[in-house]
């Protein structure tokens, strides 16, 4: 019997197979991309795709209607596993990006292997060919969401399952300063009148108005690390966010997409500057995260900040549910789940690892954490 707050090692397939139907609130995964990463068997599948599919199956069983899973994949093998999530029965709902921009590049020099050949013509060709590669530098891993089909709709949904929505308010994107709330240009705030942060009144019209949430911006399917976010503002530069006018077209020109064109609310606008990259989550990774301050050694060479994951757990899973991870690797989602608790959340967790090097050090990871957050 699979219980609450454990890590299981064994074939996750399997393993699955033992959990109830409709039991499961949210997947939170990084699956194998099957590029038979250096040389580890459990990156290296026959027939990736099917692979998928049979967890897929599995999943869209345990899984409560409405729940979400959201599960990392390679960009050149990515579409195998979306298709097989669809062809299970999940709606692919969106997909995230998560940008590190510090990649380990595998691109062949072209010049140089023609220069390895001894014959004038290939030294011409390596000429010719100088400074040609034949991949770009790894930046991003896509993240797809996938969710079960509700039931008639969210409302009916969520109140039977108790599953079905995103937690938009705890995953805003913060502000860096107290100073980045200000009301936009054109609106006092006036306390005296009894009026919260975030919100104007029109001298013009004596109305009371939302201005914008002060909690912060909505969360984006963009996730940077500090690395590419801080890239990304030496590109940008400063921007402002303009001045709050309600019902402004997005775009210029037409279109027939009301979707595309979109308004402007004053929720949406801020009136704030900075680098382009406030308008995303940014992930702060810490070197000894994934060695516990240096209490173990973590020798998996796929982990992921902890901070990410927390950040995806909360995202999806609903109070007192359930999140389920069947590729557990080193025990960055048990991690995430014991420090969210910490933090005020309350959330289960069960993982699967099928790797016993790795589920050693998931289950030290969890045993610390486990101390640490009691």
């Amino acid at each position: 019997m699979i219980e609450l707050n454990k890590i299981y090692l064994g074939d996750n397939l399997e393993l699955l197979k033992q959990l109830e139907s409709n039991s499961i609130h949210s997947c939170v995964s990084d699956f194998p991309y099957n590029l038979g990463f250096m040389g580890k068997k459990w990156d290296t599948i026959s027939n990736y795709q099917d692979w998928c599919y049979q967890r897929a199956i599995e999943l869209f069983r345990i899984m409560k209607p409405g729940a979400i899973c959201l599960i990392f994949g390679g960009t050149r093998t990515h579409h195998r596993m979306v298709c097989a999530f669809e062809d299970a029965g999940f709606e692919i709902k969106d997909e995230m990006q998560w940008i590190y921009g510090s990649g380990f590049p595998k691109s062949y020099n072209i010049s140089k292997g023609f220069n390895k050949k001894v014959d004038g013509v290939y030294a011409e060709l390596a000429k010719q060919w100088e400074g040609w590669g034949t991949a770009l530098n790894p930046a991003q891993e896509p993240i797809m969401v996938a969710q079960k089909p509700i039931e008639k709709n969210y409302c009916y949904n969520i109140e039977k399952y108790g599953v079905g929505g995103i937690n938009i308010n705890d995953c805003r994107i913060s502000f860096a300063e107290n100073d980045d709330k200000r009301i936009g240009k054109g609106y006092k705030h006036n306390a005296k009148a009894g009026l919260e942060i975030g919100e104007h009144k029109d001298n013009s019209s004596g109305k009371t108005q939302q201005l914008h949430n002060n909690n912060g911006r909505s969360p984006a399917n963009i996730i940077f690390n500090e690395e590419s976010g801080n890239l990304l503002d030496k590109q940008s530069g400063i921007t402002k966010s303009g001045k709050v006018k309600e019902n402004k077209d997005c775009y210029q020109g037409n279109s027939n997409t009301g979707f595309l064109r979109g308004k402007t609310t004053t929720e949406n606008q801020y009136g704030d500057t900075g680098g382009a990259s406030r308008f995303f989550y940014c992930v702060k990774s810490s070197k000894k995260d994934r060695n516990e301050n240096g209490l173990i050694e973590n020798i998996h060479p796929t982990v992921k900040p902890t901070e990410l994951i927390k950040y995806l757990i909360k995202l999806v899973t609903p109070p007192r549910g359930i999140c389920l991870d069947i590729c557990e690797g080193s025990g960055t989602h048990a991690k995430a789940v014991l420090q969210l608790n910490k933090e005020g959340f309350n959330f289960n967790y069960i993982g699967f690892e099928n790797d016993k090097e790795s589920y050693d050090i998931a289950c030290q990871r969890e045993s610390i954490n486990k101390i640490q957050t009691t």
